[in-house]
């Protein structure tokens, strides 16, 4: 897989974020995006700024709507080359017994449910293709833990377990990572801890250093647990 040539990226939760700063960056790079996520008039905005991408209403919590939406980007752009799991949601910093069971089973569906969803419906194209990289967005706290961010925590150790489980059943020229972004500034962050998310880089800093990081990943970095550096 040549870095230098257009590549087709599939990427989930772009509306904002880091899944936003990635579209951007990658479609200024020349390669093909084919983006998600929740929000209607988000989605209309992306498709009016990049007209020759490719962006869909989707909630990862509807197996229905994943399995349409996959089905249509494979019969228009074909097998991804990349296919980046981003969207993700994280709970109210609460105590894990003060937090409801709807929050936790939402947070669980979408975290790690929406993560297999995208996975079961596009991996058999990848596979017939024999090739393609999966990423799977983990985090610091897929590999640590602190108090108050249990359900997400649980999440993010879930990707961790499933990403390694997955690469040990992928043929040959299929790679899929679990990756850790590091600790950016997103909405996400100032949720958890409001307090601190300003001192770190913006959503647009961290994919300068990003996008070169996911683009030299290929089948060899497979079953591996990296953190972009």
């Amino acid at each position: 897989m040549n870095k230098t040539e257009p590549l087709t990226i599939v990427i989930t939760g772009v509306t904002k974020g880091l899944g936003k700063a990635l579209c951007e960056g990658l479609i200024q790079l020349g390669h093909q995006v084919i983006g998600c996520g929740r929000s209607i008039d988000k989605i209309e905005k992306l498709n009016h700024l990049y007209p020759n991408h490719d962006f869909a209403v989707v909630d990862v919590s509807n197996n229905q709507q994943v399995q349409t939406w996959a089905n249509k980007v494979i019969e228009k752009w074909g097998s991804p080359d990349f296919l980046i799991n981003n969207a993700a949601m994280i709970n109210q910093p609460l105590p894990l017994w003060e937090i409801s069971e709807q929050e936790f089973v939402k947070l669980i569906d979408i975290n790690i449910n929406g993560v297999v969803r995208i996975i079961r419906a596009f991996l058999p194209a990848m596979m017939v293709q024999k090739k393609g990289v999966i990423i799977n967005f983990s985090s610091g706290w897929g590999r640590s833990t602190s108090p108050e961010v249990v359900p997400y925590c649980t999440s993010k150790w879930a990707i961790e377990g499933l990403s390694q489980g997955l690469a040990q059943e992928v043929p040959n020229g299929i790679g899929i990572i679990a990756l850790n972004p590091g600790i950016i500034n997103t909405e996400m962050l100032q949720t958890c801890w409001p307090g601190h998310a300003s001192t770190f880089e913006s959503p647009s800093q961290w994919s300068q250093k990003a996008i070169p990081f996911i683009l030299k990943l290929t089948a060899k970095n497979n079953g591996q647990s990296l953190t972009v550096q």
